[in-house]
């Protein structure tokens, strides 16, 4: 059975200040690299990894960078896996836009929240059906003995392993939680996905972000 590994990027500067990433080309800190080179290094210790594929935007890029040259394969770098478009928000304080705009908040709007988009970004739905669409394009091009290795952003897998519980997007979102290179395990056996280990950082020598 195919065996696939989730994992989030490193810390950015937009991270540590609570900041709204969404596409754009933020870096990653220095703190950032050292928690990348370990998750490098502990998946090369335990799995002989196939494919790695993951999300196109700088920060997930130079992450898997390290991934890559550990398991000595070349990374798939895919839009499917980006982390939500805030559009016009993009850049503001996590707190600002979600005191200030209700309809996009789901601890005060809810359900509702769902389908709220930014003037120019998507909403937590749109996010879910790209993702899943990229999810089903993995497990398509994988062979039953293969291990693919996923670099993506925190509301990506929030939404991808609350899909795998049968998880209502809400409740994927809030009580969802990814740090910084953090590791997760899926197994998929006849078409189902089962979470093998979530949010693992015990590889990281230092408190997680």
């Amino acid at each position: 059975m195919p065996t696939v590994l989730l994992a989030r990027h490193g810390e950015t500067t937009w991270n540590r200040d609570g900041r709204l990433q969404g596409w754009a080309p933020t870096p990653l800190t220095d703190r950032g690299h050292e928690q990348a080179r370990a998750l490098a290094a502990a998946v090369a210790a335990e799995y002989d990894v196939d494919r790695v594929v993951a999300s196109d935007l700088r920060r997930a890029r130079q992450t898997a960078s390290y991934l890559a040259d550990h398991v000595g394969r070349d990374p798939t770098f895919e839009s499917a896996w980006r982390e939500r478009d805030f559009g016009r928000y993009q850049g503001l304080p996590h707190e600002t836009v979600f005191e200030d705009h209700e309809r996009l908040s789901l601890a005060r709007a809810g359900r509702d929240a769902v389908d709220a988009r930014p003037e120019s970004g998507e909403s937590l739905r749109d996010v879910r059906e790209r993702v899943l669409s990229g999810w089903e394009r993995v497990l398509a091009e994988s062979s039953d003995d293969e291990t693919v290795a996923i670099v993506a952003h925190g509301g990506p897998l929030y939404l991808l392993l609350g899909a795998v519980d049968d998880r209502d997007i809400v409740s994927a979102v809030v009580e969802g939680e990814q740090h910084n290179c953090a590791l997760n395990e899926l197994q998929v056996e006849n078409g189902a996905s089962r979470v093998v280990a979530e949010n693992r950082t015990d590889f990281l020598d230092e408190a997680p972000a």
